[in-house]
């Protein structure tokens, strides 16, 4: 039976995270909003009218979080199929896709995941061992950043031309476009329900993690016009996270389609550049471990002209931009656009970047300058940084250390929304907030509490729903239930932590998310009002 959503519901006897009151232990729910937030003393006077009480057992509330860069459709083939990631070796990887085309049947087997930067043999698998493993089948398969991938001799039979597209190469992995024709041949042999079933699964894994929003950054070089429609389409008739999607496709064509998907914005994956563990992020100098600068898929100049032209129709643009000449490339292009158009106008429309990896103070001061909010994914640093890690590999350590600089980018007032990237790395918004806190260069590192806004309230502000992603009177009743130990106040500087910790500071506190410490556990996920996980 679908739950109404006119209902009053008490929750009392736990912890509210609600700056309206940050000792709070109660919380009341109107219908879609909240109504109030307090002392379980003061919520006796709602205990005879509500038409539910949650006894709370000392639990922890909070807003749901916003993943704000996701691929629904490959995360749920990931999450239902064949997944690389984690595979210790080529040897293994081979063994595995062996396994699962041996036990499925599909017009084109679909895989994610493999990184060969840790693997003994140090290389992707070659055509021929990937034609063996596959038996013969069409197979596809992208690496972790989903800026490369592996195509079998069947699928590439499937696209006509494929030799004479850039980024073509015989026996290893595709890039640039010969990587988007092959993707693209994929997805199109899935069926309807293959794919409702894959962004089902993503759904219901975002709702038992406690995510009650997701910004879709779909395209025609990533996923597909269907694919996003779809997605809108199910979203809207089925219980759970709410889909706010993006169209990366540039100009007018771009805004056009947008409008008529009804997509939040003509950006997300709208790609400027690709990645740097498949040496397409664009670079300014070479890579340390290859003799070339990467990728540039768009220029200055026509950056300035999507951006216009979003900004005259009032639709936010978006831009996928990692390396440091493809960053520069977007704020030369916005700059461009603001002098057209108007700097005021510009800003009031708070146009992304994705990822934004490789910022200097230039542009680090650029971005507040233009109003550009950074969506950005934590989780790559926990994968790929440190010393011994990917970037270090791809850049040199100096390089390296200089990525995803979070707390330089609090400091210039750049806004901030966490996401995942997934099936780049998983949906997982505590291990996010965590990666954030600890990030594995500490001048980097950011409170949890910071860390958290912007993995809740900064998915919301990106969208330019300021009063959302907080637990306070007239927001939207989208909250989580957590399972969790002591709530505690981390921050990289110990002076903070320690007078936050102070009753007197009135601080409220957070899951202790110290590396090795369990991560909390969502008990219930409701998304405007209307429950959509429930763990019993």
């Amino acid at each position: 039976m679908t739950e109404r959503t006119d209902r009053t519901v008490l929750l009392r006897g736990g912890n509210v995270y609600s700056p309206a009151d940050p000792f709070a232990t109660a919380m009341l729910v109107e219908g879609e909003h909240v109504a109030w937030v307090g002392s379980d003393g003061a919520a006796e006077a709602y205990a005879d009218t509500a038409d539910e009480i949650v006894e709370l057992d000392g639990a922890l509330v909070t807003p749901a979080f916003v993943d704000a860069h996701v691929h629904a459709t490959s995360t749920g083939l990931a999450l239902t199929g064949l997944d690389l990631t984690g595979c210790g070796s080529l040897r293994e990887a081979l063994a595995l896709i062996a396994g699962h085309v041996g036990h499925h049947g599909a017009e084109v087997f679909i895989g994610h995941g493999w990184d060969e930067t840790n693997w003994p043999e140090g290389r992707a698998p070659s055509l021929a061992e990937l034609d063996a493993a596959a038996q013969g089948a069409p197979l596809y398969l992208s690496r972790t950043d989903v800026h490369s991938g592996l195509a079998t001799s069947a699928l590439r039979a499937l696209v006509p031309g494929l030799a004479d597209r850039a980024g073509h190469h015989p026996d290893g992995p595709l890039t640039q476009d010969a990587h988007h024709a092959v993707r693209g041949a994929a997805l199109a042999h899935l069926s309807p329900a293959q794919r409702r079933d894959a962004q089902l699964a993503t759904l219901r894994r975002a709702a038992e993690l406690g995510i009650g929003s997701l910004h879709e950054c779909a395209g025609p070089q990533i996923s597909s016009e269907d694919d996003l429609a779809a997605l809108l389409a199910l979203a809207a008739d089925t219980p759970g996270p709410e889909v706010h999607g993006y169209w990366g496709e540039l100009g007018e064509a771009g805004i056009a389609t947008a409008r008529r998907l009804g997509a939040v914005g003509a950006g997300g994956d709208l790609f400027v550049d690709g990645a740097l563990g498949s040496h397409t992020a664009c670079l300014h100098d070479a890579y340390t471990d290859a003799a070339h600068t990467g990728v540039a898929y768009l220029t200055a100049d026509q950056i300035a002209e999507h951006v216009a032209l979003c900004t005259e129709a009032g639709l936010q643009a978006g831009f996928h931009a990692i390396g440091d000449a493809a960053i520069d490339a977007v704020v030369d292009g916005v700059r461009a656009a603001a002098d057209k158009v108007g700097l005021d106008r510009v800003r009031a429309l708070r146009h992304r970047v994705e990822h934004a990896e490789a910022l200097t103070f230039e542009t680090l001061a650029a971005f507040a300058e233009l109003g550009l909010t950074a969506s950005v994914q934590p989780a790559f640093d926990a994968a790929w940084g440190g010393p011994e890690g990917m970037y270090a590999a791809r850049l040199g350590t100096e390089r390296a250390a200089s990525l995803n600089p979070f707390a330089a980018m609090l400091r210039t007032g750049i806004p901030l929304a966490f996401g995942s990237d997934a099936p780049v790395t998983p949906l997982d918004p505590w291990g996010t907030v965590r990666a954030a806190a600890f990030h594995r260069t500490p001048e980097h590192r950011i409170s949890v509490r910071a860390a958290f806004t912007a993995h809740t309230r900064g998915g919301h502000r990106a969208l330019g729903h300021d009063q959302d992603g907080v637990l306070v009177p007239g927001a939207i009743a989208s909250y989580a239930i957590w399972a969790t130990t002591d709530l505690v106040v981390q921050a990289p500087d110990t002076r903070i932590a320690g007078w936050s910790t102070d009753p007197r500071s009135g601080t409220p506190g957070l899951p202790d998310l110290t590396p090795g410490e369990p991560l909390p556990v969502c008990t219930r996920t409701v998304v405007r009002g209307r429950t959509v996980h429930r763990r019993d």
